[in-house]
Formats: structure tokens, C-alpha cells, sequence
């Protein structure tokens, strides 16, 4: 079971990863530090997008909508924060204490 549960924390903790790179890189577009022009930009962007929607789709549909403002990165963000600590707080289900 401690391979389960570190399986789970190393999927959680990608998750995490790839969600802040989005976030800043979002930044970063929005303030026209980077250009989706510029193919490596846009791939990356595209790729990324693609990775989150799975996760942001349904974020969305219970969210409000907020023009120009999307909600979604941050609500999957405090998502992944509380599921990350409740299985930290739980850990002794997976490691047999």
C-alpha cells in the first residue's frame, strides 16, 4: 500500500507542478511577456491547455461565469491542495499504522 499511496502523492504532486506552470505562463501571455506566435511558446501553451482542460471542464460548469476571468486554475488549484492533504492527514490507511 505505501507504493499506492506514494504513486498517488508523485500524480498529485505533477498535477501540482504543471498547474503553476500554467498559471505563471498564463501570466506571462496576458502581460504579452511571451507570444503565442512563437511556435515553442504555442506548443507548449497548446499542450498545456490540452493536459488542464480535463481537469478545468468540469471546474467551469459548476462555476459561475466571470468575463474575463477565469475561475477554474484556481478552484482545480485549492482542489488539488485539500485532496494532497487529506491523503497526508490519512497516510496511515495506506501505510498500515
Amino acid at each position: 500500500m505505501t507504493s499506492l499511496f506514494q504513486a498517488i502523492m508523485l500524480i498529485l504532486d505533477v498535477i501540482w507542478f504543471v498547474m503553476i506552470v500554467h498559471i505563471i505562463m498564463s501570466w506571462l501571455i496576458s502581460f504579452q511577456v511571451l507570444n503565442t506566435r512563437q511556435p515553442m511558446v504555442a506548443q507548449i501553451w497548446f499542450g498545456l491547455n490540452r493536459l488542464l482542460e480535463p481537469i478545468y471542464a468540469p471546474i467551469r460548469r459548476l462555476l459561475p461565469q466571470t468575463p474575463g476571468l477565469d475561475l477554474a486554475p484556481l478552484a482545480g488549484f485549492i482542489v488539488l491542495i485539500i485532496l494532497r492533504n487529506v491523503l497526508q492527514n490519512n497516510a496511515g490507511f495506506f501505510l498500515g499504522y
